[in-house]
């Protein structure tokens, strides 16, 4: 069985751009599309062709290149039903648990609203690998453009369901500007306080902090650990409800 190849390279000013491949049929899909130049730039390294565009929401530094690469590629666009009419060029709209091909290699979609009303997520279960957009990042999550608190909860519970082995590929290079908050939320936690250290050891060196895993995240991400007393307690909700611990950690984010 073909194992998928990933290829991660800068983009824009802080995001990561993908290339998922499949090296027994050739099928290469670009993860979002944030910038044409880089993308095509990462092609050319690899000796890949463009096939397909997985998008993963509507944002222009996500779908900003549809159209470009689609005129020069004549790549399928395939993207969130949520935002159909949002999705520049798209060629097919799926949501939960539709099921994806690149070439002999399938994604599973998760629908996980909450950044934007109709963000959804690619899981390459057989790969342990998910590509997680805004949703999702490392020590952080996406902020609540469109969604509800409650809609963001219930996706980033869905991403905690997947196995804790899973490579999380998610789109920006935020980590230590999000581990600094962390560490205002939750400074019990050595797990935290260890893996923040190595991130600023990581940017000093230059080196990339994506991807991460969902076991590493569900041990030292507070928007994940709505459950932990001491997150709880730095909070003031001490008896709520996990939704409204995410809650107040998002909104202290947006604050900080």
């Amino acid at each position: 069985m073909a194992k998928l190849e990933i290829h991660q390279f800068e983009a824009l000013n802080d995001n990561y751009g993908f290339l998922a491949h499949d090296p027994e049929t050739g099928a290469t899909a670009a993860i979002d599309t944030p910038e044409v130049a880089a993308i095509e730039k990462a092609l050319a390294q690899k000796g890949w062709k463009l096939t397909h565009i997985f998008n993963t929401h509507h944002h222009a530094d996500h779908a900003g290149g549809n159209l470009a690469l689609k005129e020069k590629y004549g790549c399928t666009i395939v993207g969130p039903k949520g935002e159909e009419k949002l999705i520049p060029g798209l060629d097919r709209a799926v949501g939960q648990d539709d099921v994806v091909a690149l070439g002999n290699i399938k994604a599973r979609v998760i629908d996980v609203p909450g950044h934007t009303r109709g963000h959804i997520a690619y899981s390459f279960a057989e790969d342990h690998v998910a590509f997680v957009g805004d949703t999702l990042f490392a020590l952080g999550c996406g902020r609540l453009f469109e969604g509800t608190p409650q809609q963001m909860w219930t996706s980033l519970g869905k991403l905690m369901a997947l196995p804790d082995d899973t490579t999380v590929y998610c789109a920006h290079e935020y980590t230590q500007a999000n581990a600094r908050f962390a560490l205002s939320v939750e400074p019990q936690n050595a797990a935290l306080v260890a893996r923040s250290k190595e991130i600023d050891e990581k940017r000093t060196r230059g080196e990339w902090t994506v991807p991460t895993t969902i076991g590493l995240e569900k041990a030292t991400n507070p928007f994940l650990r709505a459950a932990s007393p001491d997150l709880r307690a730095t909070v003031g909700l001490v008896s709520a409800a996990d939704v409204d611990v995410f809650a107040e950690t998002r909104a202290r984010k947006d604050n900080f």
